[in-house]
C-alpha cells in the first residue's frame, strides 16, 4: 500500500523540471509519466488534512483531501497528460514544462488546506500559464500575454488583500463558506472572479488564449477558469449573486461567439459560457447543484480541449485560423472532423456524450427549486450553445463552402490524443456513473428519462434549423469583437494618438515662437549694430567727447552719493 509522503502537485513539479532540464530524447517520456504518477498519487490522498507545513510564521495545511478536491485534481492530471500527448512532438520543452508548472499549480489549489496555500498555488498558475500564451511565439502573443499577467496580477492583489483582512479580523485561514458581509469576502469574491473570466473582466480570456501555440491553448482551456469554479463552491455556495453573474456569462459568451470569426475565440468565448453553468449552479447551491457544478466542470474540461485540439489541429496544419479561410477540410481532415464533430456534440449535451449527463443537473436542481426564470434561461442557453460551438465551429472549419485547401490529418501524436478525448465524451455519456461516483454527494439523479431525452432533441433540432435558415446573415467578416478590450485596442491606441498630435502641435507651436522670437532679436541687433545700425555708424569727435564727460559725470556723482 502506498503510504501518502508528497503532494502531488509537488509531483507534478518535479516532472516539469526533470522536462526542462532533461535531453530531448527522455523529454517525452518523462513528461508522459508525470500525469499518470501524479494521478496514482492523487487518489492516495485521504480524507481531511494530510500535510502542515510552517510559511512566515503561520502553520498552513499544504494538504487537505475532499470528494471534491480529488475530482478536481484527477481531472486536471488526466488533462495534463492528454494535452502533453497532443504537444509533446510540436511544442517547445519551456512550453512543455510550463504547461506542467501550470498544471500542478492547479492540482495544488485543488488541495490547498487553506487560502495562503490556495493563493501561492493561484499565483503560480497565473506565473506558469504566461509563459504558455508566450510560447506562441509572435508578437501578437507577447502583446497578449503582458496584458494577461498584467490582469491576473490585478486579480491576484485583489484576492491577497482580501485574505490578509479575513486573517487580520478573524485569525483563522481555514477555507470555509464564507458570507459577503464585509470588505474582506468581497475582495476574496472579486479576485475569484477574476480567474473565471466573470464579468466586466471577461475579455482576458478570449484576448489571450488564441494567441498562444496550437498546443498551448489545450492547456489554458483547462485550468484556470475550473479551479475558480472550485474556490467557488468550497468558499460562496449558495451565494444567490454567483446566479446572476452566471447568467450573464452564459449569454455573454453565447453572443460573442456568434459574432467571431476567429475559431479559437469562438472556442474561447465558449468557455466563458460553459463556466457561466457552473457558476449558476454554484449559486444555487443544493447538493443536486453543486454536483452539476462538479460534473460539468469535469466534462468540460475533456470536451473543450477536444475542440482546441481539432481547432489547434487544423491551424498546425494549414496556418489559418478565420473561419472565413477555411471550409471544405472533412475531405482531407476526416479523423480531426469526426474528433471535432464528437466535441461539439458534447458541448451541445447531445445525448449519449459527456455533456448531456453532466450540464443537466444544473438545469434540474433550478427547476427542483423552482427557479422558473434560470430555468427558462439556461434552456434558452443550451440552445445558444448548440448554435455557436455544436453547429458554427464544425459547420465554418469543416463543412460550408470548400475552401480549396487539402491539409492531412495532424501528426500521430495530436490525433491519439483526439482520440482519447473522444473516448472520454463518449465513455462518460454512455456511463455516467463512472463520472457520478466521483461526485462530493450521493446521486440520485437519472439523465436517460424520456422526457429529458425528447426535450432535448427537440431542443437542438430546433437550433439546428434557426442556424440554416439564419445562415446567410452569419457571413464572416474579418472583423474582431470588443468588450473591456474596447480600452487597449481602441481607446488606448486613441489616446496615444491624441497625445502623440498633442504634442507635435505644442512641438510646432513652440518651434513657431521660438523662430519668431530668434527673428525679432535679430532684428533688434541689427538695428543696433547693422551696417545702418546707431551704435555702428561714424560718430564725429566732439559728440564722443560730449557723451564720455556724461558718463564720467554720472560716475562720479554715484561714487560720491
Amino acid at each position: 500500500m502506498f503510504e501518502f509522503v508528497l503532494p502531488p502537485a509537488f509531483v507534478m513539479l518535479i516532472g516539469a523540471f526533470l522536462v526542462a532540464v532533461s535531453r530531448r530524447g527522455l523529454r517525452p517520456v518523462i513528461a508522459l509519466a508525470a500525469p499518470l504518477v501524479t494521478l496514482y498519487a492523487i487518489w492516495q490522498v485521504p480524507d481531511g488534512i494530510q500535510l502542515t507545513a510552517t510559511f512566515l510564521g503561520y502553520e498552513v495545511q499544504v494538504v487537505e483531501g475532499g470528494p471534491e478536491r480529488r475530482l478536481f485534481a484527477t481531472v486536471f492530471a488526466m488533462m495534463a497528460f492528454g494535452g502533453i500527448l497532443f504537444a509533446f512532438r510540436q511544442a517547445k520543452w519551456y512550453e512543455l514544462a510550463a504547461a506542467m508548472a501550470y498544471a500542478a499549480g492547479a492540482i495544488g489549489v485543488s488541495f490547498a488546506g487553506d487560502l495562503i496555500v490556495m493563493f501561492l498555488f493561484w499565483e503560480l498558475m497565473a506565473l506558469f500559464s504566461v509563459i504558455v500564451v508566450w510560447a506562441g511565439g509572435t508578437f501578437g502573443s507577447k502583446r497578449a500575454g503582458i496584458r494577461y499577467i498584467i490582469m491576473h496580477l490585478l486579480g491576484g492583489i485583489i484576492l491577497k488583500v482580501g485574505i490578509e483582512g479575513i486573517m487580520v479580523h478573524t485569525g483563522s485561514v481555514e477555507i470555509r463558506p464564507l458570507a459577503l458581509d464585509n470588505f474582506d469576502t468581497w475582495l476574496v469574491f472579486i479576485g475569484i472572479l477574476v480567474n473565471a473570466a466573470a464579468p466586466p473582466v471577461s475579455a482576458w480570456l478570449s484576448d489571450a488564449y488564441p494567441q498562444s501555440s496550437p498546443t498551448g491553448s489545450v492547456f489554458l482551456s483547462a485550468f484556470t477558469t475550473k479551479t475558480a469554479v472550485l474556490a467557488m463552491m468550497l468558499l460562496f455556495p449558495g451565494q444567490p449573486l454567483l446566479i446572476w453573474i452566471g447568467l450573464w456569462m452564459v449569454f455573454y459568451g453565447i453572443i460573442y461567439a456568434l459574432l467571431e470569426n476567429d475559431i479559437r475565440r469562438i472556442l474561447s468565448y465558449s468557455i466563458i459560457n460553459q463556466v457561466g453553468f457552473m457558476v449558476v449552479a454554484v449559486g444555487i447551491g443544493t447538493e443536486l447543484a453543486l454536483n452539476g457544478a462538479a460534473a460539468h466542470a469535469f466534462a468540460h474540461i475533456f470536451y473543450k480541449a477536444l475542440l482546441f485540439m481539432s481547432a489547434g489541429a487544423v491551424i498546425y496544419q494549414t496556418g489559418k485560423n478565420k473561419c472565413s479561410e477555411l471550409g471544405g477540410l472533412y475531405r482531407s481532415m476526416p479523423l480531426t472532423t469526426i474528433c471535432g464533430t464528437i466535441g461539439a456534440l458534447a458541448i451541445s449535451s447531445f445525448p449519449l456524450t459527456s455533456g448531456f449527463i453532466s450540464k443537466s443537473m444544473t438545469v434540474s436542481a433550478a427547476a427542483d427549486m423552482h427557479m422558473a426564470f434560470v430555468w427558462f434561461m439556461l434552456v434558452a442557453a443550451s440552445a445558444g450553445v448548440f448554435l455557436h460551438a455544436g453547429i458554427k465551429f464544425p459547420w465554418f472549419v469543416f463543412f460550408q463552402k470548400d475552401s480549396g485547401l487539402r491539409p492531412k490529418d495532424p501528426p500521430w501524436n495530436m490525433q491519439a490524443a483526439m482520440v482519447l478525448m473522444s473516448v472520454i465524451c463518449i465513455g462518460l455519456g454512455v456511463f455516467p456513473q463512472l463520472l457520478y461516483g466521483l461526485l462530493p454527494y450521493p446521486v440520485e439523479y437519472v439523465p436517460y428519462t424520456p422526457d429529458h431525452v425528447v426535450t432535448q432533441l427537440q431542443l437542438l433540432l430546433f437550433a439546428g434549423l434557426a442556424f440554416f435558415v439564419m445562415l446567410p446573415m452569419m457571413k464572416r467578416t474579418l472583423t474582431v469583437s470588443l468588450d473591456l478590450d474596447w480600452f487597449w485596442r481602441v481607446a488606448w491606441v486613441e489616446l496615444f494618438r491624441l497625445v502623440e498630435r498633442g504634442l507635435n502641435r505644442l512641438r510646432v507651436g513652440l518651434a513657431a515662437l521660438s523662430t519668431g522670437l530668434l527673428q525679432r532679436i535679430n532684428r533688434e541687433l541689427m538695428r543696433h549694430h547693422g551696417a545702418e545700425g546707431v551704435l555702428a555708424r561714424a560718430w564725429p569727435t566732439g559728440s564722443m567727447l560730449l557723451w564720455v564727460a556724461v558718463l564720467l559725470a554720472g560716475f562720479m556723482i554715484a561714487r560720491y552719493a
